[in-house]
């Protein structure tokens, strides 16, 4: 963010990410000031772990006090638990793989958290990996970050285009290592810190011990797809997710989850997950922050990730016929796609320009 001095809120996670941010906005002459977030479920979950953000607000609160900026505990559970936890819950129960993170970006972060700000700051930045660009007609495209292996921009898709507006990336347009040696050059108190990974509110816990407390145990059988024999047990479908492979206990593998029964409490399972796996899905609840390109003759290529940290593949957007409305939006791969499942986000980008963010949607799989 160059250009007048503005007042910013900046998003402060303890991680070197969010304090380089916080770094380069204050060397830039901006009136700052940071936030910490707390989503933690501390008093839901205790009996399950460690919390972890005692650790977070120290390296936090050792940054401000290094760049003397002011620094502000923002408490979001009801709303995260409302928002999120609630969402990624119903998705568990009805068979589909959530993307929590996605919906902390829109409905917390830059949802709860700032609307409440919008009054008061111009910007609200954050140490993401992701870089904007405004036009002179006043919209705002989201673009990858330049560092192909940290690149967020899979998280930000599903913000929705005011959003996005009034947010700034400091470093976007910067690699890692670039971020880490900057940090331990100014000598930022968490440079050194390891990178966070997992779902952003479940701390030291593991995703099973948290699906657990919530949806408890319901036993089932593991089956073959297709030859149907019973290979052994699992206790609950919602503990596996399409493409799993890890953690199935069966022998004579590899086996990987390609389907799941909701209704019968099965989870189908193979050794070729590419056998079974779709080459076309449709897309529901799109958040399209760039319009999307006209489909109605031949189609039009895109790249598409499935997943945060997959390379973008190509694709073919086209749009299927619908009853009553507007046609809706469907993917059609080169080739099928192990791993693909209903409840996942894609995020779409052009072909023509790898970096541009196009938005997301959720994909259903074939029935």
């Amino acid at each position: 963010m160059s250009g007048a001095r503005r007042r910013v809120a900046v998003l402060l996670s303890g991680g070197v990410d969010s304090a380089l941010a916080l770094a380069l906005l204050r060397e830039a002459g901006h009136d700052l000031t940071a936030f910490y977030l707390k989503i933690w479920l501390e008093e839901e979950l205790a009996f399950l772990g460690d919390c972890p953000w005692e650790e977070d607000m120290a390296y936090a609160t050792a940054v401000c006090r290094q760049l003397e900026v002011p620094l502000e505990v923002v408490p979001l559970q009801d709303e995260y638990r409302r928002a999120v936890v609630e969402y990624a819950l119903t998705a568990l129960r009805a068979g589909h793989t959530p993307s929590p993170d996605v919906l902390c970006n829109r409905a917390i972060k830059f949802g709860a958290f700032g609307d409440r700000l919008a009054a008061d700051y111009d910007a609200v930045a954050s140490g993401h990996y992701a870089r904007l660009r405004r036009l002179p007609d006043g919209r705002c495209q989201l673009l990858r970050g330049v560092d192909p292996v940290k690149d967020q921009s899979y998280f930000l898709a599903y913000l929705r285009a005011e959003q996005l507006a009034r947010l700034c990336f400091p470093i976007g347009g910067m690699h890692k290592s670039e971020v880490r040696a900057q940090a331990s050059g100014r000598q930022l108190a968490p440079c050194a810190r390891r990178d966070s990974q997992g779902i952003c509110f479940l701390g030291k816990l593991t995703y099973r011990d948290f699906v657990r407390a919530h949806l408890g145990e319901q036993p089932g059988p593991i089956r073959e797809a297709g030859a149907g024999a019973e290979l052994g047990s699992h206790r609950g479908h919602w503990f596996h997710t399409i493409g799993q492979r890890q953690g199935l206990g069966l022998g004579n593998g590899p086996w990987y989850v390609v389907a799941k029964d909701v209704a019968a409490n099965t989870v189908y399972v193979a050794h070729n997950p590419a056998a079974t796996a779709p080459r076309t899905v449709s897309l529901v609840d799109g958040n399209w922050i760039e319009p999307l390109p006209d489909t109605a003759s031949t189609g039009q290529p895109v790249l598409v990730r499935i997943r945060h940290g997959d390379a973008p593949r190509p694709a073919t957007l086209t749009r299927a016929p619908a009853d009553g409305g507007a046609a809706a939006p469907v993917l059609r791969f080169d080739g099928p796609v192990p791993g693909l499942a209903s409840g996942q986000f894609a995020v779409l980008y052009r072909a023509a320009e790898p970096a541009l963010c196009y938005g997301s949607a959720v994909m259903q799989r074939p029935s």
